[in-house]
C-alpha cells in the first residue's frame, strides 16, 4: 500500500465489524490515544485515525488500514 496522509479515507475491522474513518497523523514515535500506547517508528510508522461514526480515536498499524 501507499503511504497514507493526513486526511485519506480509511477503513479497517473492529469486534464490532468493519469502520470507516480518516488519517488525523502519522505516528513515528511513542503516542497514547484511546488508552492505548503505540510504539511506532520512523521504520515502522502507525497512524491516528478517527471514526466517522464515533468520533473516537485509534493508532493502526499501516497494515491494519485499507484506503476506502
Amino acid at each position: 500500500m501507499s503511504e497514507l496522509r493526513k486526511g485519506d479515507a480509511v477503513e479497517w475491522n473492529t469486534p464490532q465489524g468493519p469502520t470507516h474513518g480518516s488519517v488525523t497523523r502519522k505516528v513515528t514515535g511513542q503516542a497514547h490515544t484511546g488508552g492505548h500506547t503505540a510504539k511506532a517508528s520512523p521504520q515502522q510508522p502507525q497512524y491516528e485515525v478517527r471514526s466517522d461514526k464515533s468520533g473516537r480515536k485509534a493508532v493502526h498499524k499501516a497494515d491494519a488500514l485499507g484506503k476506502a
